[in-house]
C-alpha cells in the first residue's frame, strides 16, 4: 500500500465514519432518555434514502401509509384513554395533534410526489416524512412500556426492526437504489480526489451537530431532554414530561436517520434491508462511547469507518467480521473496569 491508496482509504473511511457517527449519536440520545436500545435506527437510514429515490421517480413512498396507520392508532389510543378518565374536553386537541397533522403530511406527499420537484424540495419532504414517524412510533409502541426493563424494551426493538424490514420490502421492493449526488464537482488534491458529495456530508454533519448543541444548551426542550437523560425520576418529579422527552428523542433520532440516509444514498446503493448493517456499525460506535458519551461515540464512529475502509483493502471478504470483532476488546475492558454492585438487582 502506497501513500496515495492510504489517503483514498482514509478519506472514504472518514466519510463513512461521519455517517456512523450520526447514527451513534441518535442511539446514545434515545438510550439516555428512554433506556431503549433502538435497533431500528438503521431502518430510518435506509428508508430515508429509499424514500428520496421514490420521490425521484415520481412515486408515492410507501412509508406515508405507515404514517397514516400510526396516526390512526395513536389517536384511537389517546381518545380511549381520555374517555376512560372522563377528560373528554381534550379529545379535539388529541385528534388535531395525533391525526390531523400526520394526515396533512400524507396529503402533501401524495400531492408532491408525482410533480417531481427539485432535489432540495424532495429532500425536505423526505425528512418531513421520516421525522414524523419517530414520535408516533414511540407513542404507539413504546410509551406504554416506558417503565419496563431494558431487556423487554430491547426485545420490542428487535421486533420493530423485523417489522420495519418486512415493510421496507413491501414499500420499496427488493431492488437497490442510488440517489443523485447533491454536488457533482471534484477536486484533485495531490493523489486524492475530493468529491462535492463528501464535502456535503462533512458540512451537513457539522451543521447538524452545532444545531443539536444549541438546542441542548439554549432551549427549554433541550434542557428537558438532558434532565431526563441524567435522572428520569427526578425530571418527572420536577414537572418534566418524560413522555414528551421520549417523543422528542425519537423525533431527533428519526431526523438524524433520515438525513443520514439522504447523505449516504449517493455514496452507496441502498436496499430495503441495508439499514441492519449500517445500524449495527452505528451501534458498535455507540457502545465504544458506553451508550452515554456523545464525543466518545463520534470518535468510535470514525474508528469504525477507518477500520472498515482499510479492512476492505486488506481483507474485503471479512471487513464486516473485523468491524464487529473490534467490539469485543471494548466490552471486555468495560466489563473489567466497571464498578459492580452486588445489590444492583
Amino acid at each position: 500500500m502506497d501513500s496515495s491508496i492510504a489517503a483514498i482509504l482514509l478519506l472514504d473511511g472518514a466519510t463513512n465514519g461521519i455517517i456512523y457517527g450520526l447514527i451513534a449519536i441518535a442511539l446514545v440520545l434515545v438510550f439516555a432518555v428512554t433506556r431503549i436500545l433502538f435497533i431500528p435506527q438503521g431502518e430510518f437510514v435506509a428508508w430515508g434514502a429509499l424514500t428520496l429515490a421514490m420521490l425521484q421517480q415520481g412515486q408515492i413512498p410507501g412509508p406515508v401509509w405507515l404514517l397514516a396507520l400510526l396516526a390512526l392508532c395513536a389517536t384511537g389510543m389517546e381518545v380511549t384513554a381520555l374517555v376512560r378518565s372522563g377528560q373528554t374536553a381534550g379529545i379535539t386537541r388529541a385528534v388535531i395533534k395525533n391525526l390531523l397533522l400526520p394526515l396533512l403530511i400524507v396529503a402533501l406527499l401524495c400531492w408532491a410526489a408525482p410533480k417531481q420537484f427539485p432535489l432540495p424540495v424532495q429532500v425536505g419532504l423526505t425528512l418531513l416524512l421520516i421525522t414524523a414517524l419517530g414520535p408516533l412510533m414511540y407513542q404507539v409502541i413504546y410509551e406504554s412500556l416506558a417503565d419496563s426493563s431494558v431487556l423487554l424494551l430491547l426485545i420490542v426493538s428487535v421486533g420493530v426492526h423485523l417489522a420495519m424490514t418486512g415493510l421496507g420490502l413491501i414499500f420499496f421492493g427488493a431492488e437497490g437504489f442510488r440517489t443523485p449526488a447533491f454536488w457533482d464537482s471534484r477536486w484533485n488534491l495531490a493523489s486524492v480526489t475530493l468529491s462535492g458529495q463528501t464535502l456535503v456530508v462533512i458540512l451537513t454533519a457539522l451543521i447538524l451537530l452545532i444545531a443539536l448543541w444549541l438546542i441542548s444548551e439554549r432551549t427549554l426542550y433541550g434542557k428537558a431532554l438532558r434532565a431526563t437523560a441524567v435522572n428520569r425520576l427526578g425530571a418527572r418529579l420536577m414537572g418534566i414530561s418524560t413522555t414528551l422527552a421520549g417523543k422528542l428523542s425519537f423525533s431527533v433520532a428519526a431526523l438524524i436517520g433520515g438525513l443520514s440516509g439522504v447523505l449516504i444514498g449517493p455514496i452507496s446503493t441502498i436496499f430495503y434491508d441495508s439499514g441492519f448493517l449500517i445500524g449495527l456499525k452505528g451501534f458498535v460506535a455507540a457502545t465504544i462511547g458506553g451508550l452515554a458519551s456523545f464525543p466518545l461515540a463520534a470518535a468510535g464512529a470514525l474508528f469504525v469507518g477507518l477500520l472498515e475502509s482499510f479492512s476492505s483493502f486488506w481483507a474485503s471478504d471479512y471487513k464486516e467480521v473485523i468491524v464487529f470483532l473490534s467490539l469485543l476488546p471494548v466490552l471486555l475492558w468495560r466489563s473489567f473496569s466497571a464498578v459492580h454492585d452486588e445489590d444492583e438487582e
